[in-house]
């Protein structure tokens, strides 16, 4: 398998639960226990790019590396190029997208995003996605949807429930017929280095704005995104005080659990 390296774009400031990535969670800091997660996925590195020296200190306290960021960044993304940039990787480099906020990330699947690139050497970017048994979930216009062509590249994300069924749906009925490819997407994306460079030099597209997903804008630059989809999903995310407590309750059962 290719080498791949994993980068954790961090950031203090949140405006949902402001200085989470420094939360704590059964003793270690919430964006130290993805590190600890992404570096189990045979990355030959991760680093955190943060624009924050506190982050910076703590993360270095773990001996994991750290690089600093502009403040200006307005996406992760953003800052993945910049770092790119910093560490001057050679343009067919792999690099791993991990959000800071996902403690509970599965390491196998990081790992998967990274070969899955590997292997589709036609595709800019990598990422993954799990079937939708849900209703609920399908209509749900938080969770975004992926549909994928033959080879597995995205056609498109949305946050509108698609496919969109013509004849099971005509009557306003909102159910989810088994035979309907829906896939929710998951936010793990891995890329060529060469392709992070150039992102911040594209122009935002009207489905990017409108949708508000930034992914639709390599989509509508014409680059491909090769898509896994998978039995597994990303694990809790922390995006408010309810999912750090659910969070924190889930490792300290288990580890208590393993001790």
């Amino acid at each position: 398998m290719q080498p791949f390296i994993v980068i954790i774009p961090a950031r203090q400031a949140s405006t949902r639960l402001p200085g989470k990535m420094l939360a704590d969670i059964a003793g270690i800091p919430m964006v130290i226990r993805v590190a600890q997660r992404a570096a189990a996925s045979g990355a030959t590195d991760v680093l955190i790019a943060t624009d924050d020296q506190t982050i910076a200190e703590v993360a270095r306290s773990f001996g994991i590396h750290t690089r600093m960021t502009s403040p200006d960044h307005s996406c992760g993304t953003d800052r993945l190029a910049e770092t790119v940039q910093q560490l001057n990787l050679s343009d067919d480099a792999l690099v791993v997208n991990v959000q800071g906020d996902e403690p509970l990330i599965d390491p196998a699947l990081i790992s998967r995003v990274a070969s899955l690139l590997a292997q589709h050497p036609t595709a800019a970017m990598s990422t993954c996605a799990v079937s939708i048994t849900d209703s609920t979930h399908f209509f749900n216009p938080n969770i975004v949807k992926v549909v994928c062509d033959k080879k597995g590249d995205a056609l498109y994300f949305s946050r509108a429930p698609i496919p969109w069924d013509r004849d099971a749906l005509a009557d306003g009925t909102r159910v989810l017929d088994h035979g309907v490819p829906a896939l929710q997407h998951i936010g793990l994306y891995g890329y060529r280095a060469h392709f992070l460079k150039s992102f911040p030099t594209m122009s935002r597209g009207v489905l990017e704005r409108i949708e508000s997903l930034e992914q639709l804008r390599a989509l509508e630059h014409g680059y491909k995104i090769a898509v896994h989809v998978t039995d597994t999903h990303l694990g809790a995310g922390v995006d408010t005080q309810a999912d750090l407590d659910r969070v924190r309750h889930f490792l300290q059962t288990n580890t208590s659990n393993s001790g």
